[in-house]
C-alpha cells in the first residue's frame, strides 16, 4: 500500500508538470494516486491505514485527501480501507510540497517574463523549472533578451555590451542565455557552431573574442610592396587574415618558432608560424587552398600527425624536410621520445607513413631546429623553390 512518504514523492515528481499547466491554462487537480497492494498481516494493513490518515487533509487540514470505505477480507474481517487518495486543490499540493513561497515567485517571474518578452511563451512551457532555477536573475536575463531582439548581430565583445548588467554578468550566464536567445531570435541570424569547443556563445551570436592570432612573415619584399604590408613580421587574428586573400603565393608553414624566423628570403612567398596543432586555426582560411604549402614540422609523430591534419584542409600541402633522407643525415640529433602507437594517417604519402611508422616503432624524434641552417637554405631553394613554380 502507497505510503505518505510515497505519496509526496510522486507528487514532487509532478511538479513540472504542474508548472506547465499554471502556463497554459491547463487543469491539473485533482491528482489520483493508486493505492497499491494491500499488506496480509493484519498489523501492517492496520499501521499503513493509520498512518494515511494521520497525514492526510482530513488530520493536517491540507494535502492529500483519503477516501476510506468498509470491506470485508478473507482472514481479516471487516476493516476500514483506502478507496481513493487524491489531491483536490492547488493550495493542497504546494502546501504538502512546501512550495507555497516558490510558486509566490515562480508566477510573478512568468508575468515579468511575457510582459518584457513574450516570445519565450514556448520555451516557458517546455522549461517551467527553469524559470525556478534562475528566480534571482530573470530582471537581467529579459535586459540582455530585449537587447539581443534589437540588436541580433552586436560585433562586440560581451563587456562592451551597452546593457545594464554587472560586468561578469553574460558570461556567468551563458547556458541559460543561449537557451533564450536560441528561442526568440531567427535561425537564419545565428551561426553555426557545430563541432565548436570555444567561444560558442560569442560565435553563435555574432560576438567578439579573443581570436587566436595568425603570424606571418614577408619573405619577398615585392609583394611587401604590392600589398602595402608596414612590417615584414605581422601577427592579425584569423578574422583578417582570412580577409587578406593572398591567393597562389607560396605559403612555407614551419612547426617551430626558430625555423619560422629564420627561413631566408623567397620569391613570391610568405611564411607562417604553425605552432603544432594550432595549425588547425589555418581551415577558414578558403584562399589558402589555391596556394602552394610547404608544411616543415619534427620529424616525429607529432610532425607527421600535424602533416596529416593540414592536408586534410589543404590536398596540395607538400612536406619538407621530412624524409628518409633528411632523418639520415641528421640522425646522430635525433633522440628517444615515449612510446606511441603509430595509426594510419589518412593524408600520408606511402613514403610518409613509413617514415611515421619507423619513428613511432622505435621512439624517436628528430627536431627541425636540429636541422643545420645551411642544409635547410639548400633544401628550400633547390627543392621547394622549383616545385612551387612547377604548381603556380
Amino acid at each position: 500500500m502507497i505510503s505518505p512518504v510515497q505519496i509526496i514523492q510522486k507528487a514532487e515528481r509532478l511538479y513540472p508538470s504542474f508548472l506547465s499547466s499554471v502556463i497554459t491554462g491547463n487543469n491539473f487537480f485533482p491528482i489520483d494516486f493508486s493505492i497499491g497492494s494491500l499488506p496480509k498481516d493484519y498489523l501492517a494493513l492496520r499501521e499503513a491505514v493509520t498512518q494515511l490518515i494521520s497525514k492526510s487533509k482530513q488530520d493536517l487540514g491540507y494535502g492529500y485527501t483519503l477516501e476510506l470505505e468498509t470491506r470485508k477480507l478473507h482472514k481479516l474481517g471487516q476493516q476500514s480501507l483506502p478507496q481513493r487518495i487524491s489531491i483536490e486543490t492547488e493550495q493542497d499540493y504546494l502546501k504538502l510540497l512546501k512550495k507555497e513561497k516558490e510558486f509566490s515567485k515562480f508566477k510573478t517571474d512568468i508575468e515579468l517574463i511575457l510582459f518584457e518578452v513574450p516570445e519565450l511563451n514556448c520555451w516557458l512551457n517546455q522549461n517551467p523549472v527553469k524559470v525556478i532555477e534562475y528566480s534571482d536573475r530573470w530582471s537581467d536575463l529579459l535586459k540582455v533578451c530585449r537587447y539581443f531582439q534589437s540588436n541580433p548581430k552586436p560585433h562586440l565583445y560581451i563587456r562592451e555590451l551597452p546593457i545594464q548588467v554587472h560586468t561578469k554578468f553574460i558570461e556567468q550566464n551563458k547556458g541559460i542565455l543561449r537557451n533564450l536567445l536560441e528561442a526568440i531570435l531567427p535561425t537564419e541570424l545565428l551561426s553555426s557552431v557545430q563541432g565548436e569547443k570555444q567561444y560558442v556563445f560569442e560565435k553563435r551570436f555574432s560576438l567578439r573574442y579573443g581570436e587566436p592570432l595568425i603570424r606571418l612573415r614577408i619573405l619577398d619584399q615585392v609583394l611587401k610592396a604590392k600589398y602595402d604590408f608596414p612590417f615584414d613580421d605581422i601577427s592579425s587574428t584569423i578574422s583578417e587574415f582570412r580577409q587578406l586573400n593572398l591567393k597562389v603565393h607560396r605559403f612555407f608553414i614551419a612547426e617551430n618558432l626558430t625555423n619560422f624566423l629564420t627561413l631566408p628570403a623567397l620569391e613570391n612567398s610568405f611564411a607562417l608560424f604553425g605552432s603544432g596543432y594550432a595549425i588547425q586555426i589555418l581551415k577558414s582560411v578558403n584562399w589558402l587552398a589555391y596556394c602552394p604549402i610547404f608544411y616543415w614540422g619534427d620529424l616525429d609523430t607529432d610532425g607527421f600527425k600535424i602533416l596529416s591534419q593540414l592536408r586534410s584542409y589543404f590536398p596540395q600541402a607538400i612536406s619538407i624536410m621530412m624524409d628518409v633522407k633528411t632523418f639520415e643525415t641528421f640522425k646522430e640529433f635525433a633522440v628517444t621520445v615515449a612510446e606511441s602507437t603509430a595509426e594510419n594517417l589518412l593524408y600520408l604519402t606511402p613514403q610518409e607513413q613509413a617514415l611515421y611508422s619507423y619513428l613511432s616503432i622505435h621512439n624517436k624524434s628528430l627536431e627541425q631546429e636540429r636541422i643545420s641552417q645551411d642544409s635547410a637554405y639548400r633544401y628550400i631553394h633547390n627543392s621547394c623553390v622549383s616545385i612551387a613554380d612547377l604548381s603556380r
